[in-house]
């Protein structure tokens, strides 16, 4: 693929949650002509949805030390980008260095603890163990008998909502151009190649201007789980994603008070304390597609879970239900870079680390673009991966 074209290209990105913003902030920052359409209000998908959480150390689990160079990597770049996002858009993300803390409830979830600290501590990971009294020191409104916990101290969080409206801001300050509420139906290619994007509902001074073409010299697939469904995506572009379901909800702490200050995960539960005083509750993990309802069973799994690891919840309103839609890869790892298809590069299936990935896909899609070389840590991560897969699996034979 020859993703560069002589000068600055222009560039078409089907996609406006974080990742596809941030891809077109960079670009319009590089001088490029960016336009960036989204089926919805742009930062509303999985990106709105999301509870904000950079925990590169504490959330490995062993069969993901594939994905741990990207991960550490991109969570290095935080800060910085946090701080360039705020001065570009005007808006705090809301960055916060609460580190992560891990807890088990019971000895046998202290055990399956443990094993899981030793992994992450033998690959070099900033990862410290507690003891129940110690993790009850840190955070004292953890239920008593807390058995050990896992602190990880270079874990932290932003707040994913004003993410989505700051990249939004720097992406138009940059002249970028933002179409919301304006589906794309198709990509356009010719002899191979894709030319742009063929979008609809685009509405000027009320009236529906119908299904036009978009030209661009680059096409950047960045639409979440929505991805595989773009029409016009040859098959060998097809990327291997799909929608897994997470409801979610929130509660209200008094600010002055909080029940939590770092970012807590527990059997089942993680909770995530803003700086407003609200405490994200998440999140079930359903193969139900795109399944929009809180379900009895779903709520109840989740105030359970929250109420066993800080019984104090009980007492607090529930201000907010949701659901989301993970953008899930066949491997649960972000597809990056080269589709196959000249003219189209992907960003999609980012699972449960969209937010954590967006400095360094952004940083993946546009140096892709602007140089004709990959970003070296993205590069176990391109569509071919699956097709290497299929190429060496084993044939089952025929009964």
């Amino acid at each position: 693929m020859s993703p560069k074209p002589p000068g600055k290209p222009s560039v078409a990105i089907i996609g406006g949650g974080v990742c596809g913003l941030g891809i077109g902030w960079r670009l319009a920052q590089a001088g490029c002509r960016v336009s960036v359409f989204e089926r919805g209000q742009a930062g509303h998908g999985a990106s709105w949805a999301a509870a904000g959480m950079l925990a590169a150390n504490a959330e490995t689990e062993p069969g993901e030390e594939a994905l741990l160079g990207l991960t550490l990597a991109s969570q290095k770049l935080w800060p910085g980008f946090a701080a360039e996002l705020n001065a570009a858009s005007g808006i705090d993300v809301e960055y916060r260095e609460t580190g992560t803390l891990v807890a088990a409830t019971n000895r046998d979830e202290a055990e399956q603890l443990r094993f899981t600290y030793e992994f992450q501590r033998d690959l070099g990971l900033a990862v410290e163990w507690l003891s129940g009294a110690e993790a009850r020191r840190r955070e004292p409104y953890l239920r008593p008998g807390i058995t050990g916990a896992v602190w990880a101290p270079d874990d932290h969080q932003v707040e994913n909502r004003k993410l989505a409206e700051a990249l939004k801001a720097a992406f138009v300050k940059a002249g970028g151009a933002l179409y919301e509420n304006c589906p794309v139906t198709g990509i356009e290619t010719q002899a191979g190649r894709a030319v742009g994007v063929r979008v609809g509902g685009v509405r000027v001074g009320g009236v529906h201007t119908g299904d036009d073409l978009h030209k661009a010299e680059i096409v950047v697939l960045a639409a979440g789980s929505w991805s595989r469904d773009i029409p016009g995506l040859p098959d060998i572009a097809l990327p291997p994603v799909r929608p897994v379901k997470g409801q979610m909800l929130s509660l209200r702490m008094d600010p002055k008070a909080p029940l939590a200050s770092a970012v807590l995960w527990a059997p089942k539960i993680y909770l995530v304390p803003r700086a407003d005083g609200r405490l994200i509750v998440g999140a079930t993990v359903e193969e139900k597609g795109y399944d929009p309802h809180m379900t009895a069973g779903g709520v109840l799994a989740l105030l359970d879970a929250a109420w066993r690891a800080i019984p104090a919840i009980e007492e607090l309103p529930i201000e907010e239900m949701w659901v989301g839609f993970r953008p899930t890869s066949r491997d649960d790892a972000p597809i990056l870079g080269e589709s196959g298809l000249d003219g189209l590069l992907v960003a999609t299936g980012h699972h449960r680390n969209g937010i954590l990935l967006a400095p360094i896909t952004a940083d993946a899609i546009a140096r892709q673009i602007l140089t004709g070389t990959p970003l070296p840590e993205a590069t176990p991560f391109t569509l071919a991966r699956f097709a290497a897969k299929s190429a060496t699996a084993p044939e089952i034979a025929a009964e």
